[in-house]
């Protein structure tokens, strides 16, 4: 992962700290934990827009196998038959299309779902570690 510039807006955020001369406060150890923040945040979008990507993509597929099929189907229904043939026709082709929509459905929340998934645990994670270094920080603090 990239290394995170120390500076927002040209400040130096570890002098800025530094100056505020907090005691107790490891002002190295809060600038790193917020580094972590930020790559964690930057992990989970990375995730949550290749998701978009995926769903995307599989979207343009379906599309275009929905073109080939209605053109097939198309095709099909002008041929030859009896009335009666082409109701029954019909009547499939419309039950295999709602089938397949809910198919298709299916396959991209599971897409989405994933791709949540993995972003929600990387924050969680994140959150537990902020949560420990809280703890480890106030540990440090105790006078022993």
């Amino acid at each position: 992962m990239a290394k995170q510039p120390e500076s927002l807006l040209g400040m130096d955020i570890t002098k800025y700290v530094g100056d505020l001369k907090i005691p107790g406060i490891d002002v190295e150890t809060v600038v790193a934990s917020q580094r972590k923040n930020i790559e964690a945040l930057t992990q989970a979008n990375k995730l949550a827009f290749e998701g978009v990507q995926a769903v995307f993509k599989r979207q343009v597929e379906i599309i275009r196998q929905a073109l080939e099929e209605s053109a097939n189907v198309a095709r099909e229904l002008v041929e030859a038959g009896t009335p009666q043939d082409k109701a029954i026709r019909q009547t499939e082709l419309v039950k295999e299309a709602f089938e397949r929509a809910l198919a298709n459905s299916r396959e991209l929340s599971e897409i989405i779902a994933k791709s949540n998934g993995e972003a929600f645990d990387l924050l969680n994670k994140r959150f537990t570690q902020v949560l420990d270094e809280i703890k480890d920080g106030i540990n440090k603090m105790k006078p022993h």
